[in-house]
């Protein structure tokens, strides 16, 4: 093919930007949409049919903006859902998805002791739970769910103050001891969370093996673009990158330098309320 591909990125919120920065990094020639469905932030609120629903009315609305040859999730909420509804209504798109990286973790770990940091919603689904039983039976799992993780990021992205004693507080649960053994790696299983990675390297009681599951997603989309879709790898795309918003978050000067450090250059408001 002689044009630059395109990849919609896709998330809740402002996490799915730890997944933008590593598919840029390893695809610099694809053009790249970014998505924020800002208006139903954070998806772990909703009930599960209404959020299947709000995923499949937003991704019709981005699909006609933006046509993209390829879609990745960048949640594990919606990935989880969602995801097999996707692929039923847009067959004609590959659609990547977000799973907790609970396989490498468990391969990694030297102690047996690892951690599943999540949300709430994450934690409890069977999902989860069926990933440790199959990649890290012979390991101690501990899930740790976080209400306030999540948003903690995203006030960090837009310039606000955000609380050491109170992450501090969130990742605590993740920190386990067994015996002369403890936790060695905790798997970051929310796309938010890598954006606070410096907060909690410096809080964290010992150090650990930080899992983040953008690479493998980044390696994944890779594959999808280059061996299912037959796009080579060309030079740097000459199209600017952009974001597009479902209408709720402010657009302050802290979040746009962010994401023009990014190499977003254009944000759009396509307004899609909560209530559609």
């Amino acid at each position: 093919m002689s044009r630059a591909p395109k990849i919609l990125i896709f998330d809740s919120g402002l996490g799915g930007l730890t997944v933008w920065g590593e598919v840029a990094r390893l695809l610099p020639d694809a053009r790249l949409v970014y998505a924020a469905d800002d208006a139903a932030f954070p998806y772990g609120a909703l009930r599960e049919d209404i959020l299947i629903a709000r995923v499949l009315t937003v991704m019709q609305r981005l699909i006609t903006l933006c046509a993209p040859d390829a879609v990745v999730i960048a949640c594990n909420t919606a990935s989880t859902l969602a995801l097999p509804h996707l692929r039923a209504k847009f067959p004609e798109i590959p659609f990547i998805g977000t799973v907790p990286a609970i396989k490498p973790a468990a391969s990694l770990s030297r102690s047996g002791l690892i951690s599943v940091l999540a949300t709430p919603g994450t934690v409890a689904r069977d999902y989860t739970r069926e990933l440790v039983r199959t990649y890290a039976a012979h390991c101690e799992v501990t899930l740790a769910g976080s209400r306030e993780l999540a948003p903690f990021a995203e006030a960090f992205m837009q310039g606000k103050s955000v609380s050491d004693a109170a992450i501090a507080q969130e990742i605590a649960p993740a920190f386990v001891t067994s015996g002369d053994q403890r936790t060695d790696c905790v798997v970051l299983a929310c796309t938010h969370y890598p954006l606070l990675l410096g907060h909690f390297e410096r809080l964290a009681p010992w150090p650990v093996e930080w899992i983040d599951p953008a690479p493998a997603i980044a390696r994944r989309t890779s594959h999808v673009l280059r061996e299912q879709l037959g796009f080579p790898a060309a030079g740097p795309a000459s199209a600017p990158h952009y974001a597009v918003f479902t209408g709720a978050m402010t657009l302050g000067p802290d979040l746009l330098e962010a994401l023009r450090l990014r190499g977003i250059e254009k944000t759009i408001v396509e307004k899609v309320p909560l209530a559609a």
